[in-house]
């Protein structure tokens, strides 16, 4: 059995902050748990609006707290986040995320992080 505190892993290596300034993830559940999947405990900032397309990774992102949207870029549809809002880029989807207030995020990766992972240039995360 695998028992992780939320506020000690804060305090390690697990939590990662992103060098653009958006967002600080705590990554609770990582490659090498060997569960097939990590999870993440991620903070987005208030103002923040960048695009992301993970090409290698599906994820599903609940919302726990605060207020944004996500527009998918090849439609161009806004969806409001809210508490209580879970989207699931099934698609690999080229996105925008955008928090109109701090938004506290539960977000769920396959395959798995190994950890350090940060976005690069296309707003991906690297298969390690």
């Amino acid at each position: 059995m695998i028992v992780r505190q939320l506020q000690e892993v804060e305090k390690t290596t697990r939590r990662v902050v992103s060098p653009d300034g958006n967002w600080e993830s705590s990554r609770l559940l990582l490659k090498d748990d060997n569960m097939g999947f990590s999870f993440h405990i991620t903070t987005i900032y208030a103002g923040a609006d960048f695009n992301m397309h993970y090409q290698h990774h599906l994820e599903s992102v609940y919302c726990i707290s605060g207020e944004g949207e996500v527009e998918t870029l090849v439609d161009n549809k806004k969806h409001a986040i809210t508490p209580g809002t879970l989207y699931i880029l099934d698609q690999h989807d080229k996105h925008t995320l955008r928090a109109v207030t701090e938004m506290k995020m539960a977000c769920v990766f396959n395959p798995p992080l190994n950890g350090k992972e940060v976005h690069n240039a296309e707003g991906a995360y690297e298969l390690s």
